[in-house]
């Protein structure tokens, strides 16, 4: 598997954030879904990784940086095919890494309280992110949840 920088120009990534933007508009009401589409990642404070096998795209991971310090975890996606073979922890743990080399101190994010993103939820735990209050422009919402972690250099 290889993780690498990706500019969002490729048709496989275009195809894999167009699956996750229908699947976050089926799961999460309009007014809650704060999925970034193709433009909304392509900001300069936006950092978004690929990861391959050979020439088959598995997933995809984004970070935005908040501030000198904080950095908020963005648009995490494994394709149907790769799930459950571990792609989802190989790119968050990149991230913390990433986020470790930039001397972030926390790293937050948004997700879903819906059924459907229980795995997420139950990844993030497993990498030491806690509940945690909206941070950003977020604000409390019941089909939200916000989690944060402390990074360590």
């Amino acid at each position: 598997m290889d993780i690498r920088i990706d500019d969002l120009s490729g048709p496989e990534i275009v195809c894999l954030l167009e699956q996750h933007i229908k699947d976050m508009k089926a799961a999460s009401p309009p007014e809650s879904k704060h999925a970034l589409d193709l433009n909304g990642l392509r900001k300069p404070e936006i950092t978004f990784w690929t990861i391959w096998d050979g020439v088959n795209l598995a997933g995809c991971l984004a970070m935005k940086e908040l501030d000198n310090n904080h950095a908020e975890v963005k648009s995490m996606r494994v394709d149907h095919a790769f799930r459950n073979r571990g792609i989802a922890s190989k790119l968050l743990a990149h991230m913390i890494q990433e986020a470790q080399i930039r001397n972030y101190t926390r790293l937050s994010l948004e997700t879903g309280a819906m059924p459907f993103f229980e795995p997420a939820r139950k990844l993030y735990q497993k990498f030491g992110f806690v509940h945690c209050g909206p941070f950003a422009n977020y604000v409390d919402d019941p089909n939200s949840v916000f989690m944060t972690k402390t990074i360590y250099s």
